[in-house]
């Protein structure tokens, strides 16, 4: 890992003239830097090799401070797996550097932060709104931006580019503007694709996205943290536990504590239970889309027994709420474990016959192969994580390089491709369900005794019998609802291996009983930014064989 005190001397040999502040906060290393360094000190960690990703960019409100926003980049390092926060201040009515120069993944986050706080970013691209409407006025995650404020939008945008905002087609050129989406079933209602076509190849290409943005970010804001959990269900809502154990484990990263081993077993069955069934449906919607409709129906059989899992342990089968802060809801019922371990078995058989049914088929195999190409260094460029980051040939997840709950006690493989292409992702997601059949076995059969959660009266709520049947209990559930969990003044970022990749969150506490901030750094949000890129120079057809292997949940990429 890379020491704060590598870093200082690095840095410090670099701008000696500088009077950055260096500290490490709950674990993580923090340079603190002027704005007017951030893009020289970006480029010096990224070309001396220090980091290699961009994880995202963000922002925070404080109005009654001089220099009211703090802007935030999170850093990592595939080679030692170091991370580095870098934050600057700027004020209301100034400019900061863009880092799209350094980093390309930098132009959706730069985006973001503008749509959200108003945060200018010279020398960006297209520093336009992403995720509210164009008819938006403010910006929502200012502090005195009232979370009941909404504002319709009344008409669509006409067909637009990047480098063309005001898109009109050529009348010499017999180009054929086209719309795919959203209003198209490959794109669930919720993706809006714009491209231009010569023929059947795509010359120019676009997206919007926003359509389900309902920002999460704020209603964070507006609710105790044990009442945020039910909103984290609906980002990737594919594989809910996942967010609500990586938007725990986060809080509990602040709070300083360890939930007990039999709560760190079933968050990991739970995580990979949620992996196969995100799995399935991307490649189930995947196949469908290509015209495979068998294979849809085919796996999501096998979705529904992961869903009657579920229920049995919580009562909710698609947003399930599972974790609390400081573990889980509740135990296992008896006979659980037993009929996890039935479903492998089943499941095993149906990853086969997946297998068997799409790898060698010729038509899955020309629609697949070739098709959205991408080498290791574009794809760290734009800020790939997970099974499409690993489908270029890079074995980078989160539970090998920087495990949690014990996965570095468990013996599982990280599969690869080699070429990045829409087959490699396939086939990488296939390996994977049947990598987390592995690890389910493993757990099930030596889930560890003992409390599923803390016992601590200041952040976990009292069993119910306790409340009703004595006075002690009352007053402890009395006090922790009145005033809510409060984790110390701090921040922090923590990261879990989603479905798609590192989903992150980034928790600012002020002290009280609500997130002063809380932001979500979506897998899917920095992958789809490659996707005009992708496309272009392809078939009109390729467009929904790269949508599919993206495996876009719209909830998670608009929040």
């Amino acid at each position: 890992m890379t020491s704060l005190e590598t870093l200082r001397t690095d840095i410090s040999a670099r701008f000696p003239a500088q009077d950055f502040l260096y500290d490490n906060q709950v674990g993580a290393n923090v340079l603190s830097v002027p704005k007017e360094s951030v893009l020289p000190v970006l480029r010096h960690l990224k070309q001396n090799g220090h980091f290699d990703f961009l994880m995202h960019i963000t922002a925070a409100d404080y109005p009654g401070r001089q220099r009211r926003f703090d802007v935030v980049y999170e850093l990592f390092s595939s080679k030692n797996y170091a991370r580095l926060r870098l934050k600057t201040q700027v004020g209301e009515n100034e400019t900061i550097e863009s880092a799209v120069p350094v980093w390309r993944s930098a132009n959706w986050f730069e985006r973001e932060t503008f749509d959200m706080y108003g945060i200018v970013f010279s020398g960006h691209p297209n520093l336009s709104r992403i995720l509210v409407h164009h008819q938006f006025v403010g910006h929502p995650l200012r502090k005195d931006y009232d979370a009941n404020q909404q504002q319709h939008c009344t008409d669509t945008m006409p067909i637009f580019f990047e480098d063309e905002p005001n898109y009109k087609p050529d009348p010499n050129k017999n180009m054929m503007p086209l719309n795919i989406g959203p209003s198209h079933p490959a794109t669930h209602g919720t993706l809006r694709v714009m491209v231009e076509l010569d023929g059947e190849r795509v010359n120019r290409a676009n997206v919007e996205l926003g359509f389900l943005h309902r920002c999460f970010e704020k209603m964070a804001e507006t609710h105790p943290y044990n009442q945020v959990i039910p909103y984290t269900d609906r980002l990737n809502y594919c594989s809910a536990p996942m967010n609500n154990v990586g938007y725990c484990k986060t809080v509990e990263r602040l709070l300083g504590v360890e939930i007990p081993p039999k709560a760190q077993a079933m968050r990991i069955i739970l995580c990979e239970l949620s992996r196969v069934i995100d799995h399935i449906v991307c490649l189930g919607a995947n196949a469908v889309d290509l015209g495979a409709l068998t294979g849809f129906f085919h796996l999501f059989q096998y979705r529904e027994m992961v869903y009657n899992l579920f229920e049995k342990l919580c009562g909710a089968r698609l947003t399930v709420a599972l974790t609390r802060v400081g573990g889980m809801a509740q135990d296992a019922p008896a006979g659980w474990y037993d009929e996890v371990l039935a479903f492998c078995d089943q499941m095993a058989i149906g990853i086969d016959e997946l297998d068997r049914l799409l790898t060698g088929n010729k038509i899955w195999n020309q629609r697949m192969q070739h098709v959205g190409k991408i080498t290791p260094d574009e794809a760290i460029m734009w800020g790939y994580t997970g099974p499409l980051l690993r489908a270029t040939g890079v074995s980078l997840d989160l539970r090998k390089a920087q495990p949690y709950y014990g996965y570095d006690q468990l013996d599982f493989d990280i599969p690869v491709g080699t070429t990045g292409d829409c087959m490699d992702r396939y086939l990488v997601r296939v390996e994977e369900m049947r990598q987390s059949l592995k690890i389910i076995r493993q757990v099930c059969k030596n889930v560890p005794s003992g409390d599923y959660t803390i016992r601590d009266k200041t952040i976990v709520l009292p069993e119910k019998k306790d409340v009703y049947g004595n006075i002690e209990g009352l007053m402890n559930h009395f006090v922790l609802i009145m005033k809510g969990l409060r984790p110390p003044v701090g921040e922090v970022y923590d990261a879990t291996e989603a479905a798609n990749g590192e989903l992150g969150f980034y928790l600012v506490s002020d002290g009280s009983g609500n997130p002063y901030r809380l932001k979500v750094r979506p897998p899917c949000f920095a992958i789809y930014q490659s996707f005009p890129s992708q496309v272009v120079g392809g078939n009109v057809a390729d467009v929904i064989a790269v949508l599919g292997t993206m495996n876009l949940i719209a909830g998670e990429l608009d929040r």
